[in-house]
């Protein structure tokens, strides 16, 4: 869906720092965006574009997936929702585990601002192996409320991420595959 030039800006913004945070990762460094106003504004008028009249609320996904997500929901006139760790919101709370490579963690969000029957769009910056995205729909789900959508600015290939989140049977877009 994104334009050639919308994709060849973001690969000449978005900066790759090899070895960080350990050795063999690479980086994926996209503040750079916000450095310029123009390609924010296209940025989330393609991600908004993917989703314009399909869902009724956007979560993101703590803290990256804010970044774009609450401009994506105000490009759509859609209730933001927040998806953060536990601990991070006030009560009432919705809760789900799920397994990291080393231990398990929680994410959360407050009891009554996902309404059954909603349409929800997940949002975060980046999509590796789809282990919070996936605990994330599991979340909207045991609110009463359907994953129609998930979007990421960038999805790592090979590392499991797209077809981790197949079985909701949502679309999942991405503008940028590494």
């Amino acid at each position: 869906m994104a334009s050639a030039e919308l994709i060849k800006k973001l690969e000449e913004t978005i900066e790759n720092i090899p070895d960080f945070p350990i050795p063999g990762i690479q980086f994926k460094d996209i503040s750079p965006i916000f450095l310029d106003p123009k390609l924010y504004e296209d940025v989330i008028a393609d991600l908004a574009a993917f989703s314009k009249g399909k869902v009724d609320a956007v979560c993101g996904i703590e803290s990256r997936g804010y970044l774009f997500g609450i401009a994506i929901a105000v490009a759509l006139e859609v209730p933001f929702i927040l998806i953060r760790k536990a601990g991070k919101l006030p009560p009432p709370v919705i809760s789900e585990k799920y397994d990291l490579e080393y231990g398990s963690a929680i994410i959360e969000t407050r009891e009554g601002q996902i309404k059954p029957g909603q349409r929800v769009l997940i949002h975060d910056d980046l999509l590796a192996t789809g282990g919070t995205t996936e605990a994330a729909a599991k979340l909207i789900e045991k609110q009463g409320a359907t994953v129609s959508q998930f979007s990421f600015l960038i999805g790592l290939q090979g590392l499991g991420g797209d077809e981790k989140l197949k079985k909701f049977g949502a679309e999942i877009y991405h503008i940028l595959g590494y």
